[in-house]
């Protein structure tokens, strides 16, 4: 076990040895993003990744090191593969125990300063996690972030209980859309209409039923996502 700076210098070199700086701008033309990136694929980043994060020599030994380690990859980030290291990082399997409450105010930092798509809707998957961890605490928690300014904090509470199928809590469901049917902002919006179309495949009736009572207020783009699949 280590303290993170040999996971981090592995990573690091690893993603670098697949750099591609043909492809990198293609990607960020792709992503309109700032940060540059390396050129590694996805599929690429992974199979780089995986072995690494997996490898007992080199597994962080306490919490302050995984959350420090991942807040300097992400923070001290050169490409924008390096951030999707941290994310890969936070998910992984090995730290299952550790992506509690406690970790949120770092997924609030990683959704507040990544300010995408590609890292919100990653991240997204951590929230969700913890929202059935302490769905009291964490409910609290979303219906705030619903209120926030911030669209992406907004965008992570909508999209909280994407994946929990019948174990969606739909008065957190209502609660965290209500207060951004007005926005105008395409990413609002989307999340809306995904949000109500994932908990379609369990619950249609529900959906179509919240639909109708808010179809006044909810934009075309969210009520035709909803209704997809119904």
């Amino acid at each position: 076990m280590t303290d993170g700076s040999e996971l981090l210098e592995a990573m690091r070199t690893a993603l670098r040895s697949g750099a591609n700086p043909e492809r990198a701008i293609g990607q960020q033309r792709y992503m309109k993003s700032e940060m540059p990136f390396l050129g590694v694929t996805s599929p690429q980043r992974r199979a780089l990744l995986a072995p690494l994060l997996a490898d007992p020599a080199l597994r962080i030994d306490s919490r302050s090191a995984w959350e420090r380690s991942i807040r300097e990859l992400w923070d001290g980030a050169e490409f924008r593969e390096d951030r999707y290291a941290a994310l890969a990082l936070l998910r992984h399997r090995t730290y299952r125990s550790w992506r509690d409450p406690d970790v949120m105010p770092l997924v609030e930092h990683i959704v507040v300063t990544g300010a995408w798509w590609d890292y919100v809707d990653e991240v997204g998957n951590v929230v969700g996690e913890v929202v059935l961890l302490d769905p009291e605490g964490e409910g609290r928690r979303m219906r705030a972030w619903s209120e926030r300014e911030d669209l992406w904090l907004r965008r992570s509470a909508i999209l909280s209980q994407l994946r929990h199928g019948d174990r969606t809590d739909t008065s957190l469901l209502e609660d965290v859309i209500e207060p951004n049917l007005d926005d105008r902002e395409f990413f609002i919006r989307k999340a809306i209409g995904w949000a109500l179309r994932q908990y379609a495949r369990t619950d249609p009736q529900w959906v179509r039923t919240f639909v109708a009572e808010h179809g006044e207020r909810l934009s075309a783009l969210s009520r035709r996502e909803a209704l997809k699949h119904l």
